[in-house]
């Protein structure tokens, strides 16, 4: 009767946490990101609260006020130069529509096999041009529709960002109780081993958040000189936009690729020449190489299996698979590396152990 009741209560109590984690679910991402920026900066929350005397409130609230100065002042900065350049592009576009297109440069009909047909197909698009945009303007709903859908998902990262920024409050108030409260469950389920699993996903995810930010970092700066040596204006924002974007996978691209095509409408074909070479290789180059190498250094893991984590992770999950990939497959290698050092007999019973026809050692 005992183990009945005993199991009554597991199935409750799963079934509890089943409904528990249900309320969670629209959230998931919010509590992700804030756990994350939480732990990234935890450092910087101890040093504030011994500061400040042990005042825990105290010191979360003036890291979050830190937070959001720091991450909404330069989106709103970032949104108000937007709108500045998207006038300028409507500008463009009617100017177009009004003065047609330049002459095509020189290079272009130069090209071998295409060429004459490129400039063909220029000089017929410049005479036709209002018949050209009149052809455009039924798909110009469409390019509204998805630039409506892309809006409200760019509003509710926005609203999650938000989310984010006030639950991440209450990570660094209760993050120590947090922090005990985990421990304790995972020596519940793994015994002496669970300081081992929390330094291990502690050093991962710092690592990772390393990573990304000093790979974001790195790119938003070589955007900037790239930017700057080719004369495109804007290139403070640009550069601001890339670091932005790099937080997102392909993102550096949407940035350094409308810029060399503002250069070669600009007949700058030399400077584009460099931006295009600078953005492929340099930019975007960069992000294949200097972010798996910050996140597997001063960890032991092998650096295959941050790569396969990193990579694997975005396919499976998305951006949050970029912390959650290297993190579950450095848990996996650790573990299949206990279970394996388990099964390896010590070197005394190696060495005493008697070889076939030997007779056993007194």
């Amino acid at each position: 009767m005992a183990t009945n009741d005993r199991l009554l209560v597991q199935i409750l109590l799963l079934g509890l946490l089943a409904a528990s984690l249900w309320v969670l679910a629209p959230f998931w991402s919010a509590l992700f990101w804030a756990a994350v920026l939480a732990f990234a900066s935890w450092p910087l929350m101890r040093l504030l609260t011994q500061l400040l005397r042990g005042r825990l409130s105290l010191a979360a609230g003036i890291l979050t006020c830190g937070w959001v100065i720091l991450v909404a002042g330069p989106l709103i900065w970032l949104g108000f130069n937007l709108a500045d350049h998207i006038k300028d592009a409507n500008a463009l576009i009617k100017g177009l529509q009004v003065e047609g297109l330049p002459p095509p440069p020189a290079w272009l009909a130069g090209l071998p096999l295409v060429g004459e047909r490129l400039a063909a197909l220029w000089l017929t698009i410049d005479q036709q041009g209002a018949a050209f945009f009149a052809s455009l303007r039924p798909y110009l709903g469409q390019v509204g529709n998805w630039l409506l859908a892309r809006s409200a998902q760019l509003g509710g990262g926005m609203l999650e960002l938000g989310l984010s920024l006030v639950l991440v409050f209450f990570f660094y108030r209760d993050g120590p109780r947090l922090a005990v409260f985990v421990h304790g469950l995972l020596e519940r389920l793994i015994g002496e081993r669970a300081d081992h699993y929390l330094e291990l996903v502690a050093g991962t995810v710092q690592r990772v958040v390393n990573g990304v930010i000093g790979t974001a970092a790195a790119q938003g700066l070589l955007a900037l000189i790239g930017f700057w040596i080719a004369g495109v204006p804007g290139a403070i924002v640009l550069g601001i936009l890339t670091f932005v974007l790099s937080l997102v996978p392909m993102g550096p691209p949407l940035v350094w690729i409308p810029a060399t095509a503002w250069l070669v409408w600009q007949g700058d074909y030399g400077f584009a020449l460099f931006l295009g070479v600078w953005g492929m290789f340099v930019i975007s180059g960069v992000d294949n190489i200097l972010k798996p190498y910050l996140i597997s250094r001063g960890g032991n893991l092998p650096l295959v299996v941050v790569l396969l984590g990193v990579f694997g992770g975005l396919l499976a999950f998305g951006f949050m698979g970029l912390f959650l990939g290297p993190t579950l497959l450095a848990v996996a290698y650790s573990l299949l590396s206990d279970w394996v050092a388990d099964k390896t007999p010590p070197a005394e019973a190696v060495v005493d152990k008697p070889l076939p026809g030997e007779e056993p050692r007194g």
